[in-house]
């Protein structure tokens, strides 16, 4: 059941990443994959595009962590 429980948490991790770089092409903010696709070109990551990819995306990815342990419990 544990197994379970990390694959549907996995899947909310999925869901809300998929969300979160849609909006941030939408914001004009650059996503990993560009961002490792200039890593060799010279072009230098801007303050917002650091603060995105370094402070607010991996902090929407850990709630949405905890959100799928909260859905978990709710549900089983």
């Amino acid at each position: 059941m544990e197994l379970i429980k990390f694959y549907f948490t996995g899947l909310v991790i999925l869901v809300v990443a998929i969300f979160a770089n849609f909006l941030a092409a939408q914001l004009g903010l650059k996503t990993w994959y560009d961002f490792l696709n200039q890593w060799g070109s010279g072009n230098a990551l801007n303050f917002k595009d650091g603060i995105w990819l370094f402070i607010l995306y991996p902090i929407i990815l850990g709630c949405s962590a905890l959100l799928g342990n909260v859905i978990w419990k709710s549900v089983f």
